[in-house]
């Protein structure tokens, strides 16, 4: 594996307050992330400017006061809670003259640390390439030039040149070896398909407390820490909620504001494991006074990997901390919004199970389902899952289809192709 860029041990944080939320970062995740990397915080830079400045990010006075702390604490490394561009880290580092890292390779290191499967590694190897391919400047402007002179006479690349080239050899490697393993996992996927067994995926805000529920549901002993990223491979359990449901629970990587894209591409067959679950159960820190925040970036993140039409669940976590009595919140059809909990003490567990038992209990409904003739996928789909009884055609053209249909695959169809929950006609229980 890439050997991780070590941050130091010792370091100075610089957060700007911008008015701009494409910019806006929180400061205490900020010092939790440091944390979690294992750095020590010597002091805390804090400015406001309407919009980054272009060389530095912060201005040039702020920039030089930085660069007298540095010496002064003697400090390894300055961390920028946002997002520099190549230039601005070189600029700030040629100042400081020591290592300057912004919030995404922070993120990455954090990442860098945690992985602890082949799969994991070889993700975070990937990502960790792919943003260093945009910093390869650094430290090689003394080799720019094209090699010439007396034993330097070759095929005319430049030192960037070559590193360029040996890191795009190195992320294809990954990517032809990432490529088998999710084959491996694509088998296993489709193996528990055919064996029609559901899978629950938890979601959620990093240091939500996704790990606690698991091992709370699963009766598991996953790692779990007061941390951000504690969990960064995904763990899957086989877990009965009755006598006759059985599901594949899965726990999977926090989310976190401003995750870095190339994160999210290299994680992309993880995180399959929530776009082809049948439910997700979205874990929400109720303590968190940010948390309204928190959810718009969990869902801004399950927009992006295509599992924003995946029938979800909100669970209200942490109630311990803010006194909140165990309760289920529906929504106006009837069905389960959100469950009030707390994995830690226990309380409304019970209520959890017992809806994740009833959603995925094989009721099933009979009716009508009309399509018109531009729905033939959704008519494939019930076809696949083999719950037609019979067929006829309307005099306006339309597919009419007597299905049998359990509650489970009837609430995922509609919620996956964006239908009316009416779709079934002459609703009857057999």
């Amino acid at each position: 594996m890439f050997d991780r860029a070590e941050i130091g041990d010792r370091a100075i944080l610089v957060h700007m307050d911008i008015q701009d939320d494409t910019y806006r970062e929180d400061l205490d995740e900020f010092k939790e992330l440091v944390t979690s990397a294992g750095a020590e915080i010597l002091d805390i830079v804090t400015t406001k400017r309407n919009r980054p400045e272009v060389k530095y990010f912060v201005g040039s006075g702020k920039a030089k006061e930085i660069a007298e702390l540095v010496k002064l604490t003697e400090a390894d490394v300055v961390l920028f809670n946002h997002a520099l561009s190549p230039s601005q880290e070189r600029n700030l580092e040629t100042i400081f003259e020591c290592r300057v890292l912004d919030r995404t390779g922070l993120i990455l290191d954090i990442f860098a640390q945690r992985a602890r499967s082949f799969e994991g590694k070889l993700q975070v190897e990937l990502a960790q390439l792919k943003h260093m391919m945009t910093r390869l400047i650094r430290g090689w402007t003394h080799l720019e030039r094209q090699k010439g002179g007396i034993g330097l006479r070759g095929p005319g690349e430049t030192q960037l040149e070559t590193d360029r080239r040996l890191l795009n050899q190195r992320v294809k490697q990954i990517n032809k070896r990432l490529e088998k393993v999710r084959k491996q996992r694509e088998q296993g996927r489709q193996s528990r398909q055919k064996a029609e067994i559901a899978t629950v995926s938890l979601v959620g805000y990093t240091n939500a407390g996704k790990s606690t529920l698991f091992n709370r549901l699963a009766d598991d002993n996953v790692y779990v820490q007061d941390q951000l990223f504690a969990t960064l491979d995904p763990t899957l359990r086989s877990v009965a909620f009755a006598d006759d449901v059985k599901v594949i629970l899965a726990d999977t990587v926090g989310f976190i504001r401003h995750l870095p894209h190339d994160l999210v591409d290299a994680f992309r067959s993880t995180l399959l494991e929530t776009t082809e679950a049948q439910l997700l159960l979205h874990v929400i820190d109720s303590s968190d006074e940010n948390r309204e925040g928190n959810i718009n970036e969990v869902e801004t993140v399950l927009s992006q990997i295509g599992a924003d039409n995946v029938y979800l669940i909100q669970v209200m976590n942490k109630i311990d901390r803010t006194g909140t009595e165990p309760r289920i919140d529906y929504n106006s059809d009837g069905s389960v919004k959100r469950v009030w909990l707390s994995a830690v003490t226990g309380e409304g567990i019970d209520l959890l199970i017992e809806i994740l038992a009833n959603y995925f209990r094989e009721d099933v409904l009979s009716g009508e389902i009309r399509l018109k003739p531009n729905q033939a996928k959704i008519r494939a789909k019930l076809f696949d899952l083999g719950v037609v009884q019979s067929e006829g055609i309307d005099e306006e053209g339309c597919f009419l289809l007597e299905v049998r249909i359990s509650k489970r695959d009837y609430q995922q169809l509609i919620q996956r192709e964006g239908l009316a929950d009416d779709l079934l006609l002459s609703e009857s229980q057999p």
